[in-house]
């Protein structure tokens, strides 16, 4: 223990008799210890950001829509009805469906047609999709059972349509029909364009829209899983469900998010292990850079050396001398390194939007610390080492 002492002792007093020295020799650790914590902060940051975002278009969605050849129209027996919706209500693990329908429409904007999609939507739409009401309200049972005739806009076709002034209560006319504006909406992640809502929309009950054109048909049907793990059996009886339903020769795109959730996970874990593995190159760099002037050290301590073994200091102490320089290089620079990389993301949590927190991997703190105290003793080893066999003579006529 006394030997141990002294060694911590000899060591501390070399390091702070070269304060620069040590500290532009921790600075590559510095930086390699807090580019991993950053790295793998900012990879579960982007991850949980990118995976609510897609989760955000529906909780736990499955939907099915008729697979329409272009060279020939489809029988009316193999379109999707409310039949059909009505049928999938019952399939075990299913919370709530829904169905759309839409058609292409013109709205006169100052004594010009502009193109609208007009959309006939069923009273689970809303809850399935995560349509956020901006002003007024959504469609109740009234409207749907009543067929009034009333709709929800999106923001870019009220301020076209209406300006600056409020549209609830006003009416629009869209192709031949008029409506009474209820709510504006828009999508809680913007599917641009991919979904049935595009960026100029409205959404009236489709009841109406049935009541209308006298035709039983569904473009698209939406049903939600209860439970993640669910999906999977929602979407082979959904599945099976339309496909019993219909004639053989029709085919149905029945999908689900989980295959562009597993995508975008995958592409997060390879961009963080790309990230990670340039740190621990930054890493590599600083722990060539400790040995480089552990070695220039040695030389110059020499005789230091010569002094400590004549008067009695065993092979491993001088060795356990020039590790726990190493060590103490290493270790320093990855405590740094990681208060460093835990203060930037709580300095940036203020400049990020409200709802996206930044997480931080204590795991990443541990592999940091161990991989940056490895690095330094990994490269320390060769100048203690060779500090350890110099010989007393030798090194007492070395000038």
């Amino acid at each position: 223990m006394m030997d141990l002492r002294e060694t911590l002792s000899v060591s501390i007093d070399a390091l702070r008799a070269n304060k620069l020295r040590a500290c532009l020799t921790a600075l590559g650790v510095v930086i390699g210890s807090a580019c991993i914590v950053l790295v793998v902060t900012v990879a579960l940051t982007g991850r949980k950001f990118v995976l609510a975002q897609i989760e955000s278009i529906g909780s736990n969605l499955i939907w099915v829509e008729l697979v329409r050849a272009l060279d020939r129209p489809e029988p009316l027996s193999n379109e999707l009805t409310w039949s059909d919706l009505e049928a999938a209500q019952s399939l075990p693990g299913v919370t709530v469906v829904a169905a759309t329908r839409d058609w292409p429409m013109v709205v006169v904007v100052n004594g010009a047609e502009r193109p609208v999609t007009l959309i006939g939507v069923t009273m689970g739409f809303q809850a399935i999709r995560h349509l956020v009401i901006l002003r007024g309200r959504y469609f109740d049972a009234d409207d749907m059972q009543s067929r009034n005739k009333v709709c929800l806009v999106t923001k870019e076709l009220s301020d076209r349509v209406f300006g600056h002034e409020n549209p609830i209560g006003e009416t629009i006319r869209l192709g031949e029909l008029t409506f009474t504006v209820i709510g504006v909406f828009r999508e809680r992640v913007a599917t641009f364009g991919l979904s049935e809502i595009q960026k100029e929309s409205a959404i009236v009950p489709l009841t109406l829209m049935k009541y209308y054109t006298g035709e039983d048909v569904l473009r698209v049907i939406y049903a939600q899983a209860a439970k993640p793990e669910d999906v999977p059996i929602v979407e082979r009886g959904l599945r099976q469900l339309i496909r019993s339903r219909h004639a053989g020769g029709a085919e149905y795109n029945v999908q689900t998010l989980t295959a562009i959730l597993e995508a975008a996970r995958l592409i997060s874990l390879a961009l963080s292990i790309v990230l990670v593995v340039i740190a621990f190159i930054a890493l590599l760099i600083s722990g060539v850079g400790i040995m480089n002037i552990m070695l220039v050290t040695v030389k110059e301590r020499t005789r230091e050396i010569g002094i400590r073994k004549a008067i009695g200091a065993a092979r491993r102490e001088i060795m356990y001398q020039f590790l726990i320089e190493a060590f103490l290089i290493s270790g320093g620079g990855a405590i740094l390194g990681i208060l460093i990389g835990l203060a930037i993301p709580v300095a940036i949590q203020p400049l990020l939007p409200g709802n996206l927190r930044v997480p931080v991997s204590g795991l990443s703190v541990i592999i940091a610390f161990l991989v940056s105290c490895s690095t330094g003793l990994f490269f320390g080893y060769l100048p203690a080492n060779q500090a350890a066999k110099l010989q007393p003579i030798e090194s007492l006529r070395y000038e």
